[in-house]
């Protein structure tokens, strides 16, 4: 067996649910219980600093 086929077949199986793995927890992070004062910050940190004059 080939490189080329090894790494072939690591990525039709076990490269693909890796992949739908991480990109499920990626899409979750925000979600987690602790992460609502670290977004609140983020979505607002554009914010800091302006004097516009209001």
């Amino acid at each position: 067996m080939t490189t080329y086929e090894t790494l072939r077949h690591f990525a039709d199986s076990y490269g693909l649910a890796i992949m739908v793995a991480v990109f499920l927890l990626l899409c979750l992070w925000p979600f987690r219980p602790g992460a609502r004062e670290a977004n609140r910050k983020a979505a607002n940190m554009i914010f800091e600093g302006q004097d516009d004059g209001e």
